[in-house]
């Protein structure tokens, strides 16, 4: 809306929330294509893809998978495409219970109960508990046919805080169902074990490009901080030595900022913001995650330790180069 367009409502009828029907997916006929059941939901497990890009002007977060990259090799490994949607799970996993034949694949965290980075074949009727994560912080799980929700604005991601996208707009709940669609691509035969950004060394080094208030930030550099419990899919809290920003910025206008963006709010704390980054904000920006080092920050378990290194424009270009000419390798190997 604009300022001084005209606005009317209309009275809607609307089934009560608690009537809403517990399987979402657009091609559904009778319940005949119900795919998966969720048992358990585990600690946060949502659908989520590569995100709503080309919205944030009008003030929607980009949203998707924490750790892209990792849910990108998911698909590959399944035959779906980069962008097919799939349940990334948090610390915890689910319990799920595949009602068809299915092909899958984890990358990213790692759970006990389907192996790393390599593609499976699972029987009607299989039961999976994904239990609590050994390494890493998020699961990317692909299906082969990706989770097949309605697209809101271009993406099947959820966004929890505006309930938009993915299953209902939440995360999963027992007794869900989802729909999968049907496989269209080749799995890949390969072990991605080897190339996990949940088993990157600790502490973690993230390379950032200082940002416009990085001098008034300058501390920054020296510390080793710890991812906060208090971290969510919006941004990573670190916790640690309090560093203090030279400067007055309580009345800075705000700023636009993105995934990967460095804050360094009132307390001191830095918050490096994740998939579900809102798009402006107020607080210093001591830097930017580069892209390529952003899924290390999207894996970090409570307690772990990370540090900031400052690097240049140059150095963050050839860092991604060098994931995509891997990604298409891999894409290469498809039989």
């Amino acid at each position: 809306l604009a300022v001084g367009d005209r606005v009317r409502f209309i009275e809607a009828d609307v089934a009560p929330a608690d009537e809403s029907p517990s399987t979402i997916g657009s091609t559904w006929t009778n319940g005949q294509r119900v795919s998966i059941t969720v048992v358990h939901p585990g600690l946060f497990t949502t659908v989520q893809d590569l995100g709503r890009r080309g919205h944030r002007g009008s003030g929607v977060p980009l949203s998707g998978a924490a750790d892209a990259v990792a849910m990108r090799l998911a698909n590959l490994l399944v035959g779906n495409q980069p962008d097919a949607a799939g349940l990334e799970c948090t610390l915890l996993g689910p319990t799920l219970r595949f009602e068809r034949d299915a092909i899958v694949a984890v990358v990213g965290g790692e759970f006990p109960g389907l192996p790393s980075g390599r593609a499976v074949s699972l029987a009607a009727g299989t039961e999976i508990t994904f239990g609590h994560a050994t390494a890493g912080c998020r699961g990317c799980l692909a299906v082969a046919g990706g989770i097949d929700v309605e697209p809101v604005l271009g993406s099947r991601s959820t966004l929890v805080a505006a309930g938009i996208g993915g299953f209902a707009g939440r995360a999963l709940a027992a007794g869900d169902r989802l729909a999968v669609g049907e496989p269209t691509g080749s799995p890949v035969r390969v072990d991605l074990r080897g190339i996990s950004v949940a088993g990157a060394r600790r502490p973690c080094v993230v390379r950032v490009i200082p940002g416009e208030h990085a001098e008034a930030c300058g501390s920054i550099w020296s510390r080793t901080f710890r991812a906060s419990s208090r971290s969510d899919r919006m941004g990573l809290r670190l916790d640690g030595e309090p560093v203090v920003a030279a400067g007055d910025f309580g009345g800075m206008a705000s700023v636009a900022v993105f995934p990967g963006t460095v804050q360094l709010p009132p307390d001191g704390r830095p918050i490096v913001l994740l998939a579900d980054a809102q798009t402006v904000g107020g607080y210093p920006v001591a830097g930017q995650v580069i892209a390529a080092d952003l899924p290390l920050a999207a894996q970090l378990r409570p307690g772990d330790e990370v540090r900031m290194e400052p690097v240049g424009i140059d150095e963050a270009v050839a860092a991604v180069r060098r994931r995509e000419a891997m990604l298409a390798d891999l894409a290469g190997q498809r039989r």
